[in-house]
């Protein structure tokens, strides 16, 4: 099959990291695959260097923006359009709120001429959510309803995202598929040898004795580090080895930094700014909890990769949380109960057999799940369903 792939930007991120594994396994399989992409504008990061030498072209489209711009977007529309039809594909598979708006009506047009072409949405999380202003959630569910009109299957991350979606009219039941978001495994299962978990903690000045809560996400809005400052202030008193580590960058890093200063926890506290991801089963297995407040997500993929090193995690049940993380994987946590959290955390500090349990249950739980095969054996499955 010819496949075109559009996805709004190539920043670090779990969607992005999603969208280069398929591409690169569908290429793998023998597709005729196209990524297209915008800019990496910002300061998360980007992930360009991840498709160089790859059997798969990246386009990069240099108007597709993240904000709502007609000036950006009108252009974006028209170059998408001119791509597809130069590249004349049977399957055209967008990726977050802008692409998926613009590529699945600029793919709608070519249905004219082409009533074979199919379109897919991949469903990584939703731009619409219960933070935002009233009329712009109400904008957002209207554009995706008309979007999905145009679209022939989704392929969501968690089941949680396909009811959020059918809950407010997008689409039909019967248009979703769950495949959850692969991760490259081996580098997450095999062990990382002492002597770099040890060099990793020396160079961010954790003791050796530490037992670290690592977050790992972008400084930003609804990410929920503000929570997890608020339960550090009991814990920190309780707990004279505890030391959190925030992986990641972002326009809030001065504004959390202030915050920890303000609460005396300077000293507890550490921030690496941005690692390559090819640094995460690194930092994982350099730490001993995962802690994930983040306030909206399709199904963190950092949860899954946590349980792959055989640790803990404890995050905010809001989405696709709930289906890896439970009981016997870690703790969910009411969002925004800074006291839960507290709770949750000072168990899994206190008790480190609780929290070999709880990674060795989380390891085994998602080890086939979210393998690239099974994630891209579902997508092709799809593909083919379609035809």
């Amino acid at each position: 099959m010819k496949i075109v792939h559009i996805i709004t930007r190539l920043i670090l991120g779990g969607a992005q990291e999603n969208t280069l594994i398929t591409c690169k396994e569908l290429a793998a399989r023998g597709h005729d695959v196209t990524l297209i992409t915008g800019p990496a504008i910002g300061p998360e990061g980007e992930l360009f260097e991840l498709t160089k030498n790859q059997k798969y072209k990246t386009i990069v489209v240099d108007s597709l923006r993240r904000q709502i711009n007609p000036l950006y977007d009108i252009p974006a529309y028209n170059q998408i359009k001119k791509l597809l039809a130069e590249i004349k594909p049977d399957i055209v598979h967008t990726h977050s709120a802008k692409a998926g708006i613009l590529g699945r009506l600029a793919a709608a047009q070519l249905k004219i001429q082409n009533s074979k072409l199919k379109t897919i949405h991949g469903v990584h999380g939703l731009s619409f959510h219960e933070y935002q202003n009233c009329l712009l959630n109400k904008f957002y569910i209207a554009a995706e309803r008309m979007a999905a009109k145009r679209t022939d299957a989704f392929i969501c991350v968690a089941d949680a995202m396909t009811q959020k979606s059918l809950a407010v009219g997008i689409g039909k039941p019967e248009q979703y598929t769950t495949a959850y978001s692969a991760i490259e495994e081996d580098g997450y299962l095999n062990p990382i040898p002492e002597n770099q978990k040890k060099d990793f903690r020396k160079k961010y000045n954790v003791p050796d004795n530490a037992v670290v809560l690592v977050s790992i996400a972008r400084l930003f809005h609804l990410k929920g580090h503000k929570y997890i400052i608020k339960s550090a202030k009991n814990l920190a008193e309780r707990f004279e080895n505890a030391v959190w580590v925030f992986i990641g960058d972002g326009i809030l890093k001065e504004d959390l930094q202030e915050q920890i200063a303000h609460a005396d926890l300077t000293d507890r506290f550490r921030f690496t700014g941005l690692l390559p991801t090819s640094q995460m089963p690194l930092v994982i297995q350099s730490s001993d909890i995962l802690v994930h407040c983040s306030l909206r997500e399709g199904l963190a993929r950092v949860l899954p990769q946590a349980m792959l090193c055989g640790k803990p995690a404890i995050s905010f049940d809001i989405d696709g949380a709930s289906e890896v993380v439970n009981p016997d994987t870690g703790r969910l946590i009411e969002p925004g109960n800074v006291e839960g959290l507290a709770d949750a955390c000072a168990e899994l500090i206190a008790n480190e057999n609780l929290r070999i349990k709880l990674g060795e249950n989380g390891r085994n739980f998602v080890r086939e799940k979210f393998s690239p095969k099974t994630m891209v054996d579902t997508i092709e499955k799809v593909y083919k369903e379609l035809f």
